[in-house]
């Protein structure tokens, strides 16, 4: 009996990371938009991850895998504001007890600082989306690199799906206004 439940965790385990081969640079995209700090994605997305796990494995997920992207987008989405807003609370602490100015003002971190870094399209993108308002970066991230439909973008984000789709509309029109220089300069 040990052996049967050894071999049915190791088929699950390639399960999920054939799963996570197909899925999860999809994923680590959208967390990488909805972050301050590349290590953040990677924190959030992992954090999705588990949640999902124990839920599929305590029987209480619905919906099936076909469910497992809509409920991870929007995983990522509250983690990543849970986080957000730890980290601002920590500032704030941070702040008044650090009275010396000079140590506040640190350089930024690079938000899109990665093994790839060299791979110029992908940082000129990253930063156009970066730089769209949040509500249009993440239906078009959804909708472009996640492969949803508008109607499960609605359903993740709780809003209609002609809202999604005016969304993603005007997102696409201000990337292409934002890409319009580095496109001129034949960068893309």
């Amino acid at each position: 009996m040990n052996h049967v439940g050894m071999y049915v965790r190791k088929e699950e385990s390639s399960y999920w990371r054939e799963w996570l081969r197909e899925n999860g640079s999809r994923l680590l995209l959208f967390a990488r938009q909805q972050t301050r700090r590349p290590e953040d994605a990677e924190d959030v997305l992992q954090e999705a991850l588990v949640k999902l796990a124990r839920k599929v494995e305590e029987r209480s997920f619905v919906g099936g895998q076909k469910a497992w992207m809509p409920f991870l987008y929007t995983q990522i989405r509250r983690e990543a504001i849970d986080l957000g807003r730890r980290n601002d609370r920590r500032k704030r602490r941070e702040d008044i007890v650090v009275e010396d100015r000079a140590l506040q003002d640190g350089p930024d971190e690079d938000w899109f600082e990665c093994a790839g870094y060299d791979d110029e399209r992908r940082v000129l993108l990253e930063a156009a989306l970066k730089g769209l308002p949040g509500k249009f970066s993440e239906v078009i991230l959804m909708k472009i690199w996640g492969g949803q439909t508008f109607a499960e973008i609605g359903d993740i984000l709780e809003i209609s799906m002609n809202t999604v789709a005016s969304r993603y509309r005007y997102g696409i029109d201000a990337l292409k206004k934002k890409l319009s220089g580095a496109r001129f300069r034949g960068d893309l």
